[in-house]
């Protein structure tokens, strides 16, 4: 039961959870909000509707602004008329699935599907494709944002309730109203027929947008579609901007990363290794993965007890914050793992939960010299939990690593998780209190060369900025000066 909880949480998480935090909070290769003074823009979702989308272009046109009209592909194929209009009037036409559908719910190939079903709509009725594309409730998948193929996702910085009769025309104004300012984009609804609207709540969109417009046309605000304002973004943005607003992002991207990882460690009841500064969490579980041949004829097998180690992520943070480079990151690692083993020692010989475990494993894409402490790294297996890990410990890696973009675009042959795995034994023979492993002997030099020996081995670099980051590392581990 716990191993399909485990799987549940892992695939909710990467293909739900952290898609929507880094595509509605950080706005990761989604559009949410333009760069303009003077225009804004309407976007409608869910229609056409044959009652109230004519209303809204008679509305559009008398004011003279155009729209983008996310269409639902089965609404538009009944509908080809409203949808001829709505290109014939100079308005943008994007994609809202063929079905109004949580892209959470669907596989990604029907996802896929979806879109290209209600594109070939648009292509038949209009003569001309879209790119621009909104899920419905905003609500992406990974699939949507790791590999767009083409396609411009486009959200909102504003939506004001109009799906719900309730509100009223007066105080849905008042909502727009408020909002009303260059580079807004504004999500409206031009259908109530979907799951969770009123039928008649379009009517009261159609007056709060009529006095919407008429304040806008005296404030010499326009509405634009989504592509103009998209177009000015990325005429407008300077690098400087750029710059300080990716390091806020990063900022939170990382405290909303240990948020996440601190409910995980609830969830699954992970425990800290050392009480203070711990560098990983550990717990006991039983193996699942194929067998693995350790070492001097001992097998790790499907069904045996193991303790599992997870990294703490705000400790790989400050460390990487740190790190000259990533030969620099991988001996600070190193280093703190050999002082916290002994801690792990002690804490497995007296927990009597932990007694029968055959091994300690862990998966990482830092897995460089862990060999000079006993452990052996192996190819994780191919199959759905080495794609998921990868993927994972990547966008880890991304976040926690100063240049991790960088990193991983330069080596992607030798950036990639492996397992990392130690016979419970060995652990003993090596790290128990009074043992040659102490907590507090220091990482030797030799200890570090043979480090850096192995990284340069399997790094495909130039040599001389090799040597350069080396130097810098062992400077940085030492204390020494040149």
């Amino acid at each position: 039961m716990q191993t399909l909880l485990l799987w549940m949480f892992y695939i909710s998480t990467f293909y739900a959870f952290i898609p929507a935090l880094v595509s509605r909070i950080f706005g990761f290769r989604v559009f949410r909000r333009g760069k303009s003074d003077q225009e804004y823009a309407l976007t409608f979702d869910d229609g056409p509707d044959p009652v109230y989308t004519p209303q809204l272009l008679d509305l559009l046109k008398r004011f003279d602004a155009k729209a983008t009209f996310f269409v639902v592909g089965m609404n538009a194929e009944k509908h080809p008329e409203l949808l001829k209009r709505m290109h014939d009037e100079g308005h943008l036409i994007g994609i809202h699935n063929y079905v109004h559908k949580s892209n959470w719910l669907m596989r990604p190939v029907t996802v896929r599907r979806q879109i290209t079903q209600t594109e070939s709509v648009i292509r038949r009725v209009t003569g001309e494709g879209t790119t621009f594309y909104r899920p419905p409730w905003g609500i992406v998948n990974f699939f949507d944002i790791s590999k767009n193929n083409g396609r411009r996702i486009v959200l909102w910085s504003s939506m004001f309730g109009d799906w719900k009769a309730s509100i009223g025309a007066k105080q849905l104004a008042e909502r727009m109203l408020k909002k009303l300012r260059g580079g807004e984009v504004m999500l409206l609804h031009d259908c109530g027929t979907t799951l969770g609207a009123d039928a008649e709540a379009p009517q009261n969109m159609l007056i709060a947008l009529e006095k919407l417009l008429r304040v806008a046309q005296k404030q010499q605000l326009r509405s634009v579609r989504v592509d103009t304002l998209f177009c000015r973004q990325s005429g407008n943005q300077s690098t400087v901007s750029s710059l300080s607003s990716t390091d806020w992002i990063k900022r939170t991207m990382v405290f909303g990363w240990l948020q996440y990882e601190r409910l995980f460690h609830a969830l699954f009841r992970l425990r800290p290794v050392s009480k203070d500064n711990t560098i990983f969490y550990y717990r006991r579980r039983i193996y699942h993965g194929p067998n693995i041949n350790m070492e001097n004829g001992r097998w790790l097998e499907k069904g045996d007890p193991i303790i599992e180690l997870h990294f703490d992520n705000k400790m790989l943070f400050q460390l990487g914050a740190t790190a000259k480079s990533l030969v620099h990151l991988a001996i600070q690692l190193i280093r703190v793992v050999k002082r916290q083993l002994p801690d792990l020692t002690q804490r497995v010989v007296h927990d009597s939960g932990m007694k029968g475990v055959k091994a300690i494993y862990a998966v990482s894409m830092i897995h460089r010299g862990p060999e000079k402490l006993g452990f052996q790294v192996q190819e994780l297996p191919q199959g759905l939990f080495k794609h998921v890990s990868t993927v994972y410990l990547k966008l880890l890696f991304r976040i926690i690593h100063p240049s991790g973009s960088e990193q991983l675009s330069e080596k992607k042959e030798v950036m990639v998780p492996k397992l990392i795995v130690m016979p419970i034994d060995t652990l003993f023979e090596r790290f128990q209190p009074g043992d040659s492993h102490r907590s507090d002997q220091v990482f030797e030099p030799t200890d570090q060369r043979d480090v850096v020996h192995t990284l340069n081995s399997e790094m495909t670099e130039e040599g001389e900025p090799m040597h350069t980051s080396i130097r810098a590392s062992q400077t940085a581990d030492t204390g020494s000066s040149s």
